[in-house]
């Protein structure tokens, strides 16, 4: 690798890391303005989107101009095609917190007296922890801890799954409270995403890594992990 190359190559991974440090917090900040009520603090990530949006378009400037001038190959190549995916999920994990941080503005508004009808915290936990998990992945080039990611999508999936049950039930014993209560599915929506969107990043550190392409083998991934857990638990 040329000298100019390893500087630019250096040079990205420092800009979709600040990307990436950026869009995770402001998933942490969204989901406190949603426990607190906080309209200020969901106004804060709202405002903050636009430097997300201007510096995803600043890394992916970057990585093209990488292609032109260098046209790299092998592990270089594939750093590149992954920053440029994930660069999309960041930007795009940046708009669903913006909109997890609209309900909670909206949910400032109303009697704090309404209380979440689904697994919020255990959502945001494993929501956040994914995201957290699958950036570290990108950063120590950690394709096992990747396929942790992979595994963990399931269960939000499945709190997600539950949520619409829980929402119909208290739609019927408090049904003056319908519009919190459609804000709530609004939310969970968002968190789910956001927890595919860590999955795709999990799934592009495993490609970048390995060479593998696993998308749409999430599944089997999942099962493994699970059949794993047996395993030790059997033992």
């Amino acid at each position: 690798m040329s000298q100019h190359l390893l500087k630019s190559i250096e040079k990205l991974k420092r800009m979709i890391l600040a990307v990436s440090a950026m869009a995770e917090e402001n998933v942490h900040l969204a989901v406190r303005a949603v426990e607190k009520r906080d309209a200020a603090l969901a106004q804060k990530v709202i405002k903050s989107d636009i430097e997300i949006d201007n510096m995803e378009v600043e890394v992916e400037e970057e990585s093209l101009k990488i292609l032109a001038l260098h046209q790299p190959v092998a592990f270089d190549l594939r750093f590149i095609v992954s920053v440029l995916k994930i660069n999309n999920d960041l930007e795009r994990i940046g708009d669903l917190a913006v909109n997890i941080a609209e309900r909670a503005a909206f949910l400032s508004t109303v009697s704090h007296g309404v209380k979440m009808v689904f697994d919020f915290a255990g959502m945001t936990a494993k929501t956040q922890t994914m995201l957290r998990q699958s950036l570290d992945a990108l950063v120590n080039n950690d394709a096992r801890l990747a396929r942790q990611v992979l595994a963990t999508d399931d269960e939000v999936d499945e709190i997600n799954r539950r949520m619409y049950e829980q929402v119909k039930d208290g739609i019927r014993s408090q049904s003056e409270d319908l519009n919190v209560l459609m804000h709530f599915i609004s939310i969970s929506r968002h968190l789910e995403r956001i927890a595919d969107h860590a999955t795709n990043i999990a799934e592009d550190v495993i490609y970048l890594v390995e060479g593998e392409i696993v998308r749409h083998k999430t599944e089997d991934y999942a099962a493994d992990q699970r059949n794993a857990d047996r395993n030790r638990n059997s033992k």
